[in-house]
């Protein structure tokens, strides 16, 4: 029987709980340590967890402590890239939230260092797990060529959750936080190369670092002729009127996802909605002689989808599986290299008012 892969947590806010909850009841984990920025979060997670798992303050020591198999970063992301590199230094598979790292050159670093001591490493791109958006993508592939993809995610935040967004943006703006995830959808729709990207911003509040924004839209094509565009931005000053569109269209017609109670008013800071979908609508473009359309349109029931807590645990297992089988991550570690280059290229194209070419 193989042993459990002890595992240290680092993190424990939306995101570092819910890993640490799929660690916690999935029996090929064992958890070694939490660290957290104080120990009342440690403290939180083990009485709902009914646990006592050891407790750290600093990443560093607790490594050197635990002596894990195995790391999950779940904190800023300007730790990310070095928590990473040490943690595959010391002989550690690494799960590691999304953005790998703020840059495209930090990004390729922690790659190449997990490739070269065959280490796996995972990032946290959720919605690859998801097997609605994946239902999603693969009707997005049937609707010919170019697509034409429409995507945002905007979060009108207050009290605690703005105080997190404004700790967030002192290192990378929204666009770049939450836009990886939504590019490397558009890539796996199109299978296409991005070859050039454009970017606008805005500052919205003096309460951000300076120099930072809060708002941001890209607009990225693809050798295929494909195009795209994504939209972020938070703030107590942020519309709830269509937050959420996530949409393709192709010459064979479009599909869109229909939230329901996710895209409601109200539920643009909620993280568990931000993963629901409830419905896809598919229209088809077919016209008969009549110049009318011949196909109804559809719309599919989505039922039984995972919360939040069980899309962790789905990538969760997954980083199991490709630790005791030796799974090839390869595509999905340079992927996330292609995502973090058009979020990186997106500001870049704001700051000079030139679009990129990739």
């Amino acid at each position: 029987m193989t042993s459990p892969i002890r595992i240290l947590c680092a993190g424990a806010g939306n995101m570092g709980r819910s890993h640490a909850l799929a660690y916690h009841q999935l029996s090929g984990f064992e958890i070694c340590g939490l660290v957290t920025r104080s120990p009342e979060g440690r403290d939180k997670l083990n009485k709902e967890f009914g646990t006592d798992y050891p407790g750290f303050s600093d990443f560093y020591e607790a490594l050197a402590a635990t002596k894990p198999d195995a790391v999950s970063i779940s904190t800023y992301i300007e730790t990310h890239a070095p928590y990473a590199l040490t943690a595959i230094a010391a002989g550690c598979h690494v799960f590691v939230e999304k953005p790998l790292a703020e840059t495209v050159a930090k990004a390729r670093e922690v790659v190449e260092a997990a490739k070269a001591a065959n280490r796996k490493l995972v990032i946290g791109y959720i919605l690859r797990h998801h097997p609605s958006w994946n239902r999603f993508t693969e009707i997005a592939r049937g609707l010919g060529k170019p697509l034409v993809m429409r995507m945002n995610l905007n979060q009108q935040s207050s009290g605690s959750e703005w105080k997190t967004h404004l700790a967030l943006m002192s290192s990378v703006s929204p666009i770049v936080d939450c836009g990886v995830h939504y590019v490397d959808v558009m890539c796996r729709m199109t299978g296409a190369k991005p070859v050039r990207v454009s970017g606008i911003g805005a500052r919205l509040s003096d309460e951000l670092p300076e120099g930072k924004i809060n708002y941001g839209h890209l607009q990225v094509t693809f050798d295929d002729g494909s195009v795209g565009w994504y939209e972020a931005g938070w703030g107590p000053m942020m519309s709830e009127t269509a937050f959420f569109v996530k949409d393709v269209v192709g010459p064979k017609g479009c599909a869109s996802i229909i939230a329901g109670e996710s895209a409601a008013r109200g539920q643009s800071a909620n993280v568990d909605a931000h993963t629901g979908t409830q419905n896809i609508l598919i229209h088809h473009s077919n016209l008969g002689p009549d110049g009318k359309f011949t196909r109804a349109d559809e719309e599919i029931a989505l039922v039984g989808e995972p919360d939040h807590d069980g899309l962790c645990r789905l990538e969760q297992e997954f980083f199991l599986n490709a630790i005791l089988h030796d799974n090839d991550l390869t595509a999905q570690m340079d992927d996330a290299i292609t995502s973090t280059r058009i979020v990186e290229a997106a500001d870049e194209s704001f700051r000079t008012g030139q679009t990129v070419e990739l």
